[in-house]
């Protein structure tokens, strides 16, 4: 059948006239693929999913009950824009009573976003001309670099090393590239390694900032769960950052609200005025019953207090249960990821180049899902989001990891 002349049509971004004819299978879709294929070959096996970023939990039953109760509302019917004053205010709130961030004005230094993905879509759009340059973390959520490039900008990867905490070495940008920088995206709490940032990496952020004017887009996602003593830090807690950037928080992960769409931008007001005008022109705003359901949530952060728990306990088991097995994994301070350096192969068995291997292995042959990482070194990254109910039966999958991965000897 020959091509429609829309194949001719499509925007050179997305594959242009070889668009949907891509062999090249992204690394989600592979672990898809080698999921579904281990579940026909092992009918009597379940899934123990790692692999999977989000919360196993459901939303707060008083989350639920103020989304019901608002969306009755006849005032509540109608489009949101930038959002509402009530959900910008107990933004303000929040953050100075978990952060410690006094002073955020709600009206001009706040403003929501359907979820932090499209967030962090729209900042390049805010800033991005053909020819600049956004330095972002790897490995890591590539939208924001994915976005600029989409702008004809160019993006300048900075690896994160166990050896240097997974923090970015900003030394190492070349001058030509700073030029051109207008971005900096960073992500702390880490996804995928799981690392925190500290007050005096906060502090070399800023200075970064303002010597080679540029913004700096810090991707709170994790921030809220933290355990082991670590309290929650946010970047603009640091004296100097509401001057050279924002930070993006998400209902998603410390309130279990992913599929509710939910974020927002707080900090440097012409950057979140920057932000709101490009918001202004790509949607109409979240449902007002879901603003009013997030104030909720985020006027109630004993939620937030308890899931930090479970994940943590999930941690320590998962963390045991590895090192029982020969790894060397060690326990984060935050979120809910799990960074391990994968083996060299199994004795008498495959060797592992790759993490892409290791991560494939692991799906097919033992039914564990993982999402590996190749970017800078070969790391699994592993998710406590897995699906239990309580304590035991937590014990029980991590039990059941081990029964599946001891009749094997990994070499490391």
């Amino acid at each position: 059948m020959a091509d429609s002349y829309i194949q001719e049509l499509i925007a050179e971004r997305i594959g242009g006239n070889k668009f949907g004819k891509d062999t090249v299978l992204y690394k989600f879709e592979k672990i898809k693929r080698a999921r579904r294929a281990a579940m026909k070959e092992h009918p009597d096996m379940d899934i123990i999913d790692m692999g999977v970023g989000e919360p196993d939990a459901m939303a707060d039953s008083g989350v639920l009950e103020t989304l019901v109760k608002e969306a009755y509302k006849w005032e509540n019917r109608d489009y949101a824009d930038n959002g509402i004053e009530e959900f910008k205010n107990a933004v303000s709130k929040y953050m100075e009573d978990v952060y410690n961030v006094k002073g955020i004005d709600g009206t001009t230094e706040v403003c929501h976003s359907i979820g932090s993905k499209p967030a962090l879509a729209m900042m390049a759009q805010a800033f991005i001309n053909p020819g600049d340059v956004t330095l972002m973390t790897v490995p890591g959520y590539p939208i924001i670099g994915t976005m600029t490039e989409w702008l004809g900008g160019e993006v300048y990867k900075l690896p994160l090393k166990e050896e240097n905490n997974f923090l970015p070495d900003l030394k190492s940008i070349p001058k030509d590239i700073l030029k051109r920088a207008k971005l900096l995206y960073i992500n702390y709490p880490n996804n995928p390694t799981g690392a925190s940032a500290t007050v005096e990496f906060y502090k070399e952020v800023i200075e970064f900032a303002k010597e080679n004017d540029i913004v700096v887009v810090q991707d709170a996602a994790y921030a809220a769960l933290t355990f082991d003593g670590e309290k929650p830090l946010s970047f603009l807690s640091v004296e100097g950052a509401k001057e050279v950037g924002v930070e993006i928080h998400s209902m998603s992960k410390a309130f279990n609200m992913t599929g509710w769409r939910m974020a927002f931008v707080t900090g440097n007001e012409l950057v979140v005025k920057a932000f709101a005008a490009v918001k202004d022109n790509n949607d109409s705003g979240q449902f007002k019953a879901i603003q009013l359901a997030s104030k909720y949530a985020l006027e109630h952060t004993e939620i937030t207090e308890e899931t930090a728990k479970k994940y943590s306990r999930r941690h320590s088991m998962l963390v045991e249960t590895l090192n029982k097995l020969g790894f060397n994994a060690k326990k984060p301070k935050a979120s809910f990821y799990l960074y391990v350096k994968i083996p060299k192969g199994v004795k008498n068995g495959p060797e592992f180049k790759t993490a892409e291997d290791f991560s494939q292995y692991l799906i097919r042959e033992k039914l564990i899902s993982t999402v590996p990482w190749d970017d800078v070194e070969p790391y699994v990254r592993m998710s406590v989001t897995f699906l239990a109910y309580g304590e035991e039966e937590e014990r029980k999958v991590m039990d059941e990891i081990y029964r599946r991965l001891s009749d094997v000897e990994f070499i490391f």
